[in-house]
Order: structure tokens, then C-alpha cells, then sequence
């Protein structure tokens, strides 16, 4: 049984944008480069046929990896989550308590984080310790180098 992953509109079309062109470009064109390797001679000594015979097995492996993920996704429903708690699509304004860096980062599910914009995960110490905290909240969270504590100064969603 897969485990079931939680995606926004945008992470799912992405997912499946992937999976559709795995399936209709590279696909066939896996097919073709072993066509050519083939039609280059004996096949025991052929080492472009082994290397082309195992991108394949490769790419079977990714397109059957994506498909059980998109079999197992689910897209999440923004108008039924509360506003006034820290949850899976929620943005939040956090100030360090120790230095008064204060951050924003949107919650998001574990495939669709990315540091560089700001998305973090909830399955992450900092997600996990943010989900269902209210403004005004502190956040005690355990992380390598030890509890970091975070005040919510704001939620917000898109």
C-alpha cells in the first residue's frame, strides 16, 4: 500500500506533467536509441545497445515510481482548512526568539518543498513544529543544534 501525499493544484499538474512527458517523449525516444544501437551489429559486443537497454530500464523504473505516486496523490482542499491556525498551505510570518530574525514561509506538502522560494515541508522539524500553532504562539522546535524558538507573527494563505 502507498502512502498517500498531499499536493496543491500546482505540484499536482506538475507531477503529472512529468509523468505524461516521461511517457510521450522520452518513452519513445528510449525505443529509438535502442533501434539504432541494434541496427548496429552484433549485440554481444554492442556497448551503445547495453547503455541504451538500461536508460531504458531506467526510465521504466521513474515512469512506474511517478505513476504510483499519482495513483496515491490527493489534492488538497484550501476551503476547508482553518485560516487562524498554521497549516499545509498556510503562509507564516515567524520571529526568532533568540536573534530577532524574523521569516515567512509558506507550509507545503514534502514533494513540493523548496527552500529557495521559501516553501518548506510540514513533514520538516520547523513545519512540524509550526502546524496548528496561532498567531502569537511560540514554537519551541527540536532541531540538530538544539531547541530554536519561533513566535508567530502572522498566517496568512494565498
Amino acid at each position: 500500500m502507498s502512502k498517500v501525499s498531499y499536493y496543491t493544484a500546482e505540484g499536482l499538474k506538475k507531477l503529472k506533467d512529468e509523468l505524461e512527458h516521461l511517457k510521450s517523449v522520452m518513452r519513445p525516444k528510449a525505443s529509438q536509441d535502442i533501434a539504432e544501437a541494434r541496427d548496429k551489429g552484433d549485440l554481444s559486443e554492442n556497448a551503445e545497445y547495453d547503455a541504451a537497454k538500461e536508460a531504458q530500464g531506467l526510465l521504466e523504473m521513474r515512469i512506474s515510481k511517478l505513476e504510483e505516486v499519482y495513483s496515491s496523490a490527493r489534492l488538497i482542499d484550501e476551503s476547508q482548512l482553518d485560516v487562524s491556525k498554521a497549516l499545509v498551505l498556510s503562509n507564516v510570518k515567524i520571529k526568532n526568539q533568540s536573534n530577532g530574525m524574523e521569516m515567512t514561509y509558506t507550509l507545503v506538502a514534502e514533494s513540493e518543498a523548496d527552500l529557495k522560494t521559501g516553501k518548506i515541508s510540514v513533514t520538516s522539524p520547523i513545519g512540524k513544529g509550526l502546524l496548528g500553532k496561532s498567531v502569537g504562539e511560540i514554537a519551541e522546535i527540536t532541531v540538530p543544534n538544539g531547541v530554536l524558538k519561533f513566535e508567530i507573527l502572522e498566517i496568512t494563505r494565498d
